[in-house]
């Protein structure tokens, strides 16, 4: 059995005192941004506690020059750290995916344009491997408590629940897939296991499930309870005492077979 990963999640968004600037900022429910600090210097300290990989998110996609302005930050976290990267946040076409890639990236995660553009996952499949291809999913609870994908940046609601979106992501070539529980986003009350246990009883991918991590036990759960193949946090990890080893050494306390 292959070890289980935890994944620091690095969210960015344009810095309030400088919009041509990506700085590291964590959510509650995809709102109520606070911006922490520096994306490069965050990846260095992650990378001295051993990290298995890092996941970085542009959340803020108002026009297509930021990539590049994501590709910058990529570059510039490549040259400091050696761990397998994934990148994502308003990419829409294949010229993204090579961009992104040719900065040092080494797996792309769609969303919106995963939605919008179903051929779009195929497509980068087939040209740079399904390995390469992560299926990002956010999804909530509608006002009558039902489940749906919601894309750009959790703000409109698709007619598909996150199960069939994932099996669907699957069909089209995805090699992977990133669940996110707007509901539980920032607000450390643990991760949404019922909805990521029922999406890796469906399909055959490596998941990595994200929202909601307040405590180590919740990794555990995500884990032995969700089944997940990773858990990723942010909020977590930027604003407790714990660091990414105390957290590890807990979880595999609690019988998880991830990374020493």
């Amino acid at each position: 059995m292959s070890k289980l990963r935890l994944i620091p999640k690095l969210q960015l968004k344009p810095a309030s005192y400088n919009p041509n600037k990506l700085v590291l900022v964590v959510t509650r429910q995809f709102g109520n941004v606070t911006e922490i600090g520096d994306p490069v210097s965050q990846a260095k300290i992650f990378q001295d506690q051993a990290s298995d990989e890092l996941i970085f998110v542009n959340i803020d996609e108002k026009n297509s020059s930021e990539i590049k302005s994501l590709a910058d930050v990529i570059n510039k976290v490549s040259q400091e750290i050696f761990m397998p990267l994934t990148v994502g946040g308003g990419v829409n076409k294949i010229e993204d995916f090579r961009l992104l890639l040719s900065n040092g990236a080494d797996k792309i995660s769609i969303n919106s344009a995963a939605v919008l553009n179903q051929g779009l996952i195929t497509r980068a499949a087939d040209k740079f491997g399904a390995q390469c291809v992560v299926v990002s999913i956010d999804y909530k609870k509608d006002a009558n408590g039902n489940y749906f994908v919601y894309i750009n940046g959790g703000k409109e609601k698709t007619p598909f629940h996150p199960v069939e979106w994932a099996i669907k992501a699957q069909e089209f070539g995805a090699g992977e897939l990133l669940l996110t529980s707007i509901d539980n986003d920032g607000m450390k009350n643990g991760l949404d296991l019922q909805i990521t246990k029922e999406i890796c009883d469906n399909v055959t991918l490596p998941v990595i499930t994200a929202g909601g991590c307040g405590l180590a036990k919740d990794f555990s759960d995500g884990f032995l309870i969700g089944k997940a193949n990773a858990v990723s946090a942010g909020t977590f990890f930027a604003h407790r005492d714990q660091n990414f080893m105390q957290t590890r050494s807990h979880i595999l306390n609690s019988g998880v077979n991830i990374r020493k």
